[in-house]
């Protein structure tokens, strides 16, 4: 029985716009998140002592990474081969500089012969030797379709076209590779890809034909004992005979994965037979607080009193929060910041509705079937400021519909009721500033009819 660690998608050196740096280090704080997961899944490895620990790819964000990024990943990988833990690196998308042609970050440890370390750059079988007994793994590293777009064959052929040969051609060389599988030793296959039907992030499948996706019964043979993957971010078991598995990143990038359990997986694996566990890290938290002020009489004391309502210390926080225009000037920005001083970072993020898409007069919805003087005349006596121009605006209004005023817009090509009032308002409003002497658009501006 040989006993496993499989951790994937690290990607030290995301999530670098949340955070700051931290001045006893001199390392980026969302960094130190990143490198602490890490930390916390290799000690887990070591205290169970673990026979063999597998890295499903993607352990940068790019394949140019920082040199204190390339340093602090390659001393804690160290930590597993300097107790004799032998260590697989799969080449994962993020890992390929230039779609595959330009080599992969990771391939400078094979290229060094660092002891203890493998890389898996390719399609191979690698017998690997641990205190536990012998184990065979079979890398499968990403595939990119521009090693098959370049060819003449594939000239005119569709991305769904081109997805199905290479899907044909990596059933072929993987059958090959099986056929030299030694039938006796434990099996792992290794692979950084992306399974169909495999959820992705707030609960989206992936579809076929958007991305290119290998079929799971590709992969589940009897052939393998444990399917260890990388790729998607997300924990997830897609198959129990064989296991194979997303363990999911190290640790939260972003506020997609808000909801997600982080960790890794330990795995005991036998010829025919493996028992598995998914272990929690403890990832930083994101926390999206939502707040809806558009019918609030005191909306900073209504958010106020929502973001009390949340445990934020050490988090990172952003506040949607939904007003019109004319409720921004009541917001105190500066409180709210205080507010959430304890958290690790946070964003406010007002979305300001438009009067037209969200009208606060009765009856001029968007399902309004009302002639639009009518729309108009139930607009302006919900204006008392207008009191005075209501006349002269109804009968501008119904002169620009009939067509009778030269000059003005037509109304023949607005698509509906709702553009009709605007611009039959807007132009009634212009028209009766150049009438009083001012400035086409002034009293539609001094009257804040219509806000983006």
């Amino acid at each position: 029985m040989v006993r496993l660690l499989h951790i994937s998608d690290i990607h030290l050196g995301s999530g670098l716009s949340h955070g700051r740096i931290n001045p006893a280090t001199g390392l980026h704080t969302r960094f130190e998140d990143f490198l602490y997961c890490l930390s916390q899944a290799i000690d887990r490895g070591l205290a169970e002592g673990v026979d063999l620990a597998l890295f499903g790819g993607d352990a940068f964000p790019n394949a140019t990474p920082e040199p204190t990024h390339q340093e602090e990943f390659a001393r804690q990988f160290k930590r597993l081969t300097d107790a004799g833990i032998p260590t697989v690196l799969l080449v994962g998308n993020h890992d390929l500089h230039g779609r595959g042609v330009g080599g992969a970050s990771l391939n400078i440890y094979a290229a060094l012969q660092v002891p203890g370390f493998v890389v898996g750059s390719r399609l191979q079988i690698h017998p690997i030797a641990t205190r536990s007994g012998p184990v065979q793994v079979l890398s499968l590293p990403w595939v990119n379709r521009s090693t098959l777009l370049t060819r003449e064959e594939m000239r005119g052929k569709s991305l769904e076209q081109v997805d199905l040969a290479l899907v044909e051609r990596m059933k072929l060389a993987l059958e090959a590779q099986v056929r030299r599988l030694d039938p006796a030793v434990p099996t792992v296959l290794l692979g950084h890809l992306m399974v169909e039907n495999a959820v992705f992030g707030a609960e989206r499948h992936l579809a076929v034909g958007r991305s290119f996706s290998i079929p799971l019964a590709m992969l589940a043979r009897s052939e393998f004992d444990y399917v260890a993957l990388g790729h998607v971010h997300r924990h997830q078991v897609l198959c129990e005979d064989p296991p194979i598995i997303y363990p999911g990143s190290i640790e939260r990038v972003d506020f997609g994965e808000e909801k997600e359990s982080k960790g890794f997986i330990l795995a005991e694996v036998e010829r025919g037979r493996c028992r598995y566990e998914f272990v929690s890290v403890p990832a930083r938290s994101f926390k999206t607080i939502q707040a809806n002020l558009a019918d609030s009489g005191d909306p900073q004391g209504d958010l106020a009193a929502i973001l009390r309502k949340h445990k934020i210390e050490g988090a990172i926080v952003r506040v949607l929060y939904r007003l019109h225009p004319h409720q921004i000037e009541r917001i105190d920005t500066a409180g709210l910041r205080q507010m959430l001083e304890g958290a690790f970072s946070y964003q406010l993020q007002p979305e300001l509705i438009s009067q037209l898409s969200q009208p606060r007069v009765p009856g001029l919805g968007e399902s309004c079937a009302l002639d639009p003087i009518d729309a108009l005349r139930q607009y302006l006596e919900s204006r008392p400021e207008l009191a005075d121009l209501r006349l002269a605006l109804v009968e501008t209004a119904e002169a620009l519909i009939k067509g009778d005023s030269p000059g003005l817009p037509d109304t023949n090509e607005c698509e509906s009721d709702a553009e009709v009032l605007e611009v039959t308002t807007t132009a009634a409003l212009d028209l009766l500033a150049r009438e009083e002497g001012l400035p086409a658009g002034g009293t539609n501006g001094q009257l804040g009819l219509f806000h983006a």
